[in-house]
């Protein structure tokens, strides 16, 4: 299957060479040269333009882009994609985007003669490089399937959501509880340990008992992989931060109150005036840390 591939960054790039692993003919195209040369070294092709790309003789095209105005840029801009594709291509976006302005691209699409779907991931680069990502995927049943295959390259969970715009309202979700989880394990851990409890002590026990959740074991702020290593890497705060403001502003369209979600935004959102942005998003412990 020939694929074309638009957002090599730090999830793009590792799911575009599971692709290439996968024996998938692929060509690529991202603002970096050093991420697209990265690509081509790997056998990848490299295309000038998301416009080029659109008129290769591809059946698929995937974009993991930064925010809902590049992916509307890129789907929709007068040199984009939907200016320049074949109808009957399959369309994958797998960025992290607000449902609305999901299921508007995908409308558009669907009016040139394109499926399209929305399948953001979680999982973190850890799951990107391995291959394990979960794609949370909104669109039509069949064009889910049709994408299957590919998918299926690059995570181990794909899980078909419902309609256009639902992989991204599971996303919303998922992150709005995350965010909040996070902060609950700061306070908590930063709690214990305020009192006298060894930090790993008090993790163990917390990971055998009912309040165990990711947070807590996977990625937690006191114990945990980003915290041994200066909290360096990871998922970043600022990218926690633009998560919660999509659940935000979701919520607000919705007219769904989001009560903790708003009070995790603030917390985030304090933490990363602070100078805080590009660490992981469990260093929002150090709020709870004198000095």
């Amino acid at each position: 299957m020939r694929i074309g591939f638009i957002g090599l960054g730090n999830m793009g790039g590792p799911m575009a060479a599971n692709l290439l692993k996968a024996g998938f003919d692929l060509s690529v195209f991202d603002l970096s040269h050093t991420a697209v040369q990265a690509a081509v070294a790997q056998g990848a092709k490299a295309v000038s333009s998301p416009a080029e790309l659109a008129r290769a003789d591809v059946e698929v095209i995937i974009t993991m882009l930064p925010a809902a105005a590049h992916v509307k840029q890129v789907f929709l801009g007068d040199d984009g994609l939907l200016a320049n594709v074949q109808p009957g291509v399959l369309l994958i976006d797998s960025s992290t985007i607000d449902p609305h302005s999901a299921r508007d691209v995908s409308a558009a699409a669907k009016a040139h003669g394109n499926p399209m779907l929305d399948a953001p991931v979680s999982g973190g680069t850890g799951g990107a490089a391995a291959g394990t990502l979960t794609f949370m995927v909104g669109g039509e049943a069949a064009d889910f399937e049709r994408a299957r295959p590919v998918l299926a390259a690059m995570g181990k969970n794909i899980v078909h959501c419902g309609g256009a715009g639902n992989g991204q309202v599971a996303k919303v979700a998922n992150n709005l509880l995350l965010g909040i989880s996070m902060i609950g394990v700061a306070e908590a851990m930063s709690l214990g340990v305020k009192l006298g409890m060894d930090a790993e002590v008090l993790a163990g026990i917390i990971n055998t008992s009912s309040g165990r959740c990711w947070s807590s074991e996977v990625n937690n702020p006191l114990t945990g992989a980003p915290a041994a290593r200066g909290y360096s890497g990871g998922f970043g705060t600022d990218l926690m931060l633009k998560d919660l403001g999509l659940a935000s502003e979701a919520a607000r369209q919705a007219r769904q109150p989001v009560l903790l979600g708003a009070l995790a935004q603030q917390l985030f959102q304090t933490f990363s005036n602070q100078g805080n942005g590009q660490l992981d998003f469990s260093a929002i412990v150090k709020l709870y840390q004198e000095g």
